[in-house]
């Protein structure tokens, strides 16, 4: 009897431990959403440009499901019609239709909806499931690895960031481009801009400058560095207005130190001839309110986007820059200023580490977007500290000499007014006037250029050097030659 009541303890012990298969774990998956998505695809032919830069073939759970988009991209990529019979015949030729179940299968995800109606939205929630799927595979790699007792732990940390960084990226690696295309696409572009009239980037709005960069060019990173108190953000605020209200392109601005409503006042200084002061204190006469809501009306229609969050991550910066140029086609990105970002996740303390990988993501934003990216810089006391007329060096840039070597174009500004310093080294007076410094230029030349500088308005402009001036001949009688011939000359009173 004992033994009877020992084994039933038993069985009764085994069956608490048994698992259900509906409690058992399985990889995240949407194979409903995956048949909606080709269904749409099958009876509609415009759901393929709305999932086209969505989907990849390997984002599918189903192996079915996966050699059917690889068709269905396949003809696309060829311009060939996309149904069920177009599909069911390249399949058929590389005798695989019976991998998917056959033409019946195919007719059967035509008949799943009715319209590709929400074909985007189904999308996205199969490659939301392919993203989970690939960070379970990454975790248990990293999860094998790291009880390796084998394993180097930083070289482990590495792999760890490489792979979640390419699952974050899509996880597909970049295809090669051979050179023969590459030649070609260079060659097409050299072509588009000699049709162009005036730059092949985006301009600043400063004759000199524009004429030594050709524009800012898409995919560069600009660094803009100087001491406090230059006026980096006055200047990086001009080219801003320039760009958006002269040429009307879309530009971005992250403001880390300045709250957007100071900067916008700023601009509004810049835009009204109102000084800060005034501005600030509200001390307007009628005829300058008047002034103030006439001129800003311009200001006000500008594509000018401003985002004031204090300690911005890289990574949200990332993400915010992909939204503004998708919904707003951004054309340019301007952060003020690269020492207040954080690189986001843990800090080690190394902020030199910090700094570099602060940089090297600006670079990445600006070639993945390609868009040229104008980062501001703190430079070093050494300046203040070195004799002569304290122009910066590359050598100035604080924290990190990685921000020289990740930049296309570092630049300073100086203003020998800071320095009390009143003239130039040609003799020249100084005052009013700025210097912008071009000391790195991966595609180009360097050059100092001078600028007009407006302290009460923050403003910089083009400085008119040209004192050459073509003599005015007046319209006149008396500069022709058939005057003299005039048969009323004698008969004037002199």
């Amino acid at each position: 009897m004992e033994n009877v009541n020992r084994q039933a303890n038993k069985a009764n012990s085994r069956g608490r431990n048994v698992i259900d298969l509906e409690q058992g774990k399985i990889p995240p998956q949407a194979v409903e959403f995956e048949e909606a998505v080709l269904g749409a695809i099958l009876i509609d032919n415009s759901a393929i440009n709305q999932v086209i830069d969505i989907l990849k073939p390997e984002c599918f759970y189903k192996n079915e499901h996966k050699l059917i988009f690889e068709t269905v991209k396949e003809l696309f990529g060829n311009s060939e019609p996309v149904d069920i019979l177009t599909v069911a015949n390249d399949l058929r030729q590389k005798a695989k239709l019976k991998d998917v179940g056959g033409e019946y299968y195919l007719a059967n995800l035509s008949q799943k909806v009715s319209s590709s109606a929400h074909s985007e939205f189904h999308a996205r929630i199969i490659v939301q499931k392919h993203i989970q799927r690939e960070m379970i595979r990454v975790a248990g790699t990293i999860t094998e690895m790291a009880y390796d007792e084998t394993t180097d732990v930083f070289n482990l940390l590495d792999i760890a960031e490489q792979e979640l960084f390419e699952v974050a990226h899509g996880n597909v690696a970049k295809n090669y481009e051979t050179a023969q295309d590459l030649v070609k696409e260079a060659i097409s572009k050299i072509e588009e801009i000699s049709k162009q009239e005036g730059l092949s980037g985006i301009p600043s709005g400063f004759t000199k400058v524009d004429r030594v960069t050709a524009g800012w060019q898409p995919s560069d990173l600009i660094i803009l560095a100087a001491r406090p108190g230059m006026g980096k953000t006055a200047f990086v605020l001009s080219m801003a207005r320039n760009m958006a209200i002269d040429h009307n392109r879309p530009v971005a601005v992250f403001s880390l130190e300045m709250a957007s409503v100071q900067l916008i006042t700023r601009l509004i200084s810049g835009e009204t001839g109102l000084s800060s002061e005034k501005l600030r204190k509200g001390t307007l006469d009628d005829h300058e309110w008047q002034q103030l809501l006439t001129k800003v009306k311009a200001l006000e229609k500008a594509p000018l986007y401003i985002d004031d969050t204090p300690a911005i991550s890289i990574f949200d910066l990332r993400a915010k820059c992909r939204r503004l140029v998708a919904q707003s086609n951004i054309q340019l990105i301007i952060i003020d200023y690269l020492q207040l970002m954080t690189a986001g996740g843990k800090s080690n303390g190394n902020r030199e580490q910090e700094i570099s990988t602060i940089s090297r993501s600006l670079k990445s934003i600006a070639k993945e977007l390609k868009v040229p990216v104008i980062a501001l810089s703190q430079l070093s006391r050494a300046v203040e500290t070195r004799g002569g007329n304290k122009r910066p060096l590359l050598s100035d840039l604080r924290e990190s000499g990685a921000i020289e070597q990740d930049a296309d174009i570092v630049s300073f500004i100086y203003r020998p007014e800071y320095y009390d310093i009143t003239e130039w080294e040609d003799g020249s007076p100084s005052e009013g006037q700025a210097e912008f410094i071009i000391a790195k230029h991966r595609n180009g030349g360097l050059e100092n250029i001078k600028l007009r500088f407006q302290g009460s308005m923050a403003k910089f402009s083009d400085l008119e050097e040209s004192t050459d001036f073509e003599p005015i001949v007046l319209e006149s009688k008396m500069n022709n030659d058939s005057f003299l011939e005039d048969d009323n000359f004698d008969d004037r009173p002199f």
